[in-house]
């Protein structure tokens, strides 16, 4: 969702296709955002989120790591971004 966001956002800000990455730090760079470290920290971690969830070796490592409490923080950051973004392409 992030991912899509983003490149809804490339879109807007570039008037033009958006690349065909999915690391979403370099697309909020390619859409010229001001980041902080703590934004660029999420963008980072959620793209690890996204390639642990693709390869079976990662899976069992991440699954131990998703306890309720972290899930349930992971969550509210990704909605609280998902709703920045979305006020950025309005």
């Amino acid at each position: 969702m992030i991912e899509k966001l983003l490149k809804a956002l490339y879109v807007k800000y570039n008037n033009d296709y958006p690349p065909f990455i999915h690391n979403l730090l370099r697309l909020a760079e390619k859409c010229n955002l001001t980041l902080s470290e703590d934004q660029k920290l999420f963008f980072a971690t959620v793209t690890a989120f996204n390639i642990n969830a693709r390869y079976d070796d990662y899976k069992m490592s991440f699954q131990q790591k998703c306890t309720s409490e972290y899930t349930a923080l992971w969550i509210e950051n990704i909605k609280n971004n998902r709703q920045w973004i979305k006020a950025l392409i309005k």
